[in-house]
């Protein structure tokens, strides 16, 4: 506990409510918090965001993706991702080009220099995830990885 002299004592991370005996929901966005900080510190001097790494894995993963797409996969809202994919442009890291089929639709391709970027990106994040699964079996790992997607597939995807 933190002890101020203006008010109660205030629990660190782990501790009352925000350990153990907390909600699911609060001890996930958190960790979640933590875990961004800790990536968002890993990419600075890249010039990288965390939701920037989000967009590049994902255009990297599934080529072709619009938008739309995109901001469903890295769980952005669509004007976030706008602002993402206008400043990884400007910076030469992804293109865009017309659907062929749907000409107002803009697809998204990475270059090779976003790809250059991203795996400079994926070697600070592996560390953090090496970090993150420290002290885990294989199995133990599998079981959490299992639990925190079921978590995400059950709240569904609009349509």
């Amino acid at each position: 506990m933190v002890k101020r002299d203006d008010g109660p004592a205030i629990p660190r991370p782990g501790e009352g409510k925000r350990g153990e005996g907390g909600y699911f929901g609060y001890l996930l966005r958190q960790a979640g918090g933590a875990y961004r900080l800790r990536m968002e510190r890993a990419l600075a001097d890249l010039e990288v965001t965390p939701p920037q790494f989000a967009a590049l894995t994902m255009i990297a993963a599934y080529p072709g993706l619009s938008g739309a797409d995109l901001a469903r996969l890295a769980v952005l809202t669509p004007q976030t991702v706008s602002v993402i994919i206008a400043n990884l442009e400007r910076a030469g890291s992804v293109t865009r080009h017309p659907h062929p089929v749907h000409g107002r639709i803009l697809t998204l391709e990475i270059t090779d220099s976003g790809k250059a970027l991203l795996a400079r990106c994926r070697e600070r994040v592996q560390v953090l995830e090496k970090a993150l699964a420290a002290g885990l079996t294989p199995e133990e790992e599998t079981v959490i990885r299992r639990w925190l997607a079921a978590v995400a597939a059950e709240g569904g995807e609009p349509d």
